[in-house]
């Protein structure tokens, strides 16, 4: 089976990805190198990550990645990135393509795939209109989001990320020193989020709280006397969230304070369902970290008070964590969460299910 994957990468994690790449201009290189940084790894699949021979993985939103295979393969520097992708499908003889980045590839790309693509098949998990006429199958872990998709005309099946083996190690230290991390955005779209955060946050008088914010670009102008008023306020950070904010991080580096952290709090974007499950349940309790999240249809494996912790309220979030804390309760359930996490979700496991989807 010539499996291609498709993926894409969050415009915040570029200029990460960039550094990396320095002075490296060969796409097998520039390949290597994002597939060891492990961002996004809960959803690239095992042979992807083995380098199975068959196999073929790229980035369709990189820049520098695409052109540099557009160069070794004698494709003009204006070629456009959805032409390179087409390309490296037809000189791969895909018989499968997996696409993470149906938003960009969406129904107008799939038609014009090469006849030996025999399946072709997406992942979404977001909310949004797409259009995925062109897909034999679509993907998610979410069943509301799977009615959405099938609300839209699409065929969709139950599919889910996996624990990142790399974890294993991070999971083993239990000797941390961030009491309370979070990471992720902080848009209009997070307004709930907020209210968490700022509740969380108020524990840093007595607790050590790190907040790795992806901002909205507009949160520095809002954070000016120009937005004090209007719209801006939606962006604009409160103080008790300001003072324990810090830059993004990403891949390794994510993973490097994952390890360091003794609870990770998760809040559901404002237009999430009721089903809950993200990548950052996955890597938090994989890194063997007490995964402090709220009320919602979670998948078995994440079970209140015995492999992670609920809150229903903001309120509720703070007083979770400080009782965690003050209890050494996050240790044993954190440790708990990485082997249920380990044990039902391998990356065996999902590409067992993939197969059986194709």
């Amino acid at each position: 089976m010539r499996l291609f994957q498709n993926s894409g990468i969050a415009p915040s994690y570029r200029p990460r990805l960039a550094g990396l790449v320095v002075g490296i201009s060969g796409f097998e290189q520039q390949k290597d190198v994002f597939l060891n940084d492990r961002y996004g790894a809960a959803h690239i699949l095992l042979p992807v990550l083995d380098r199975h021979p068959e196999t073929f993985f790229t980035n369709g939103d990189d820049e520098s990645v695409q052109r540099a295979w557009a160069r070794e393969n004698g494709l003009g520097e204006d070629t456009p990135l959805a032409d390179i992708l087409l390309a490296q499908i037809e000189h791969h003889k895909t018989d499968i393509f997996y696409n993470l980045d149906p938003f960009r590839y969406d129904a107008a790309f799939v038609r014009r795939l090469p006849g030996h693509v025999k399946r072709k098949i997406a992942w979404r998990a977001a909310p949004g209109r797409i259009d995925f006429s062109g897909y034999d199958l679509v993907l998610c872990n979410f069943p509301s989001m799977r009615k959405l998709w099938e609300e839209q005309g699409a065929k969709t099946a139950h599919f889910f990320p996996a624990h990142d083996p790399e974890l294993d190690i991070i999971a083993a230290n239990r000797n941390r020193d961030i009491d309370v991390l979070f990471f992720g955005g902080y848009s209009r779209h997070h307004q709930r989020r907020r209210q968490i955060l700022e509740a969380v946050a108020r524990l840093a008088g007595r607790h050590r709280v790190v907040f790795h914010l992806d901002l909205s670009r507009y949160t520095p102008l809002a954070e000016t006397p120009l937005g004090w008023f209007g719209p801006l306020k939606a962006v604009r950070r409160p103080p008790a969230i300001r003072k324990v904010s810090a830059p993004p991080v990403f891949g390794r580096a994510m993973y490097a304070q994952l390890g360091r952290a003794k609870v990770v709090v998760n809040a559901s974007i404002d237009m999430a369902g009721p089903d809950r499950g993200n990548m950052r349940c996955f890597e938090t309790m994989g890194a063997g970290a007490l995964l402090v999240s709220d009320s919602g249809i979670y998948p078995a494996p994440m079970r209140d008070g015995e492999t992670m912790a609920v809150y229903a309220q903001p309120q509720d979030a703070s007083e979770t964590i400080e009782r965690q804390l003050d209890s050494g309760g996050w240790d044993m359930i954190g440790w708990a969460g990485h082997r249920a996490i380990r044990e039902e979700y391998s990356k065996k496991r999902q590409f067992e299910r993939f197969l059986e989807l194709v």
